[in-house]
């Protein structure tokens, strides 16, 4: 099994992106002690030393799946900024979502269906007559198309060829667009509150995360009292 998974800081500041630096050799060493096979397939450096902006991880083996899940949504980190001393804020938080690994865009000439078929429109008796036409689909997509500019099959053939592999191009295309917007929204959804890990201070300790619902519990209980009194 076979997950890839996005930290990111997003838009947030240096102190995020020192966030990222951090959890990155966290997941890297946790997948490491579970026996997971893990491959860095992108890595982008943050303004500040030891800082990563964004960084996209492969993880392979039996409990990928387990694995990735544990860590994927928002991760907070408690402490005082790296970069700004006199900052007030200590709360910094950082977003882990899958990616979903792009489809194989190798074209094989077995993968290619011809049919040949009877031409419409304009061109005589002949053209109506001849099954010159040509329709070329891509097996795995489904994609298809038609040539039928000539009374030649065989350069009816070629033409369809050439104009699978561009619309196959442009479907490609389009693919790694929507594959890089993903990548990007991304890094605009990080979400805070509820996070799945906490850390805190410089040695990046783990804290044990309170479960939502016990906060919720007890607002409400404390309501109540309020109220009652």
């Amino acid at each position: 099994m076979e997950r890839i998974i996005q930290i990111t800081a997003g838009r947030g500041p240096a102190e995020c992106t020192w966030v990222v630096a951090q959890v990155l050799k966290k997941v890297l060493d946790e997948a490491q002690d579970q026996g997971l096979e893990t491959m860095l397939l992108q890595r982008e450096v943050g303004h500040e030393n030891g800082t990563i902006e964004t960084a996209t991880i492969a993880v392979k083996g039996q409990n990928a799946v387990t694995f990735a899940n544990s860590w994927i949504g928002t991760v907070q980190w408690i402490g005082q900024s790296q970069f700004r001393k006199m900052h007030k804020r200590k709360n910094w938080f950082i977003g882990i979502f899958e990616i979903k690994p792009q489809k194989n865009t190798s074209i094989s000439e077995s993968d290619i269906q011809y049919q040949a078929m009877r031409s419409s429109g304009a061109g005589g008796q002949h053209v109506n007559k001849v099954s010159s036409a040509i329709r070329a689909t891509h097996i795995p997509t489904g994609i298809a198309v038609v040539a039928m500019d000539s009374r030649s099959q065989h350069q009816n053939k070629k033409l369809a060829t050439e104009r699978l592999l561009k619309k196959l191009e442009d479907e490609t295309l389009q693919q790694l667009k929507n594959h890089v917007s993903e990548q990007w929204e991304n890094q605009l959804n990080i979400q805070r509150g509820n996070p799945i890990r906490v850390f805190s201070g410089s040695d990046f300790k783990k804290n044990k995360v309170e479960k939502s619902y016990k906060g919720t519990r007890q607002k409400l209980k404390t309501d109540l009292r309020n109220e009652n009194n």
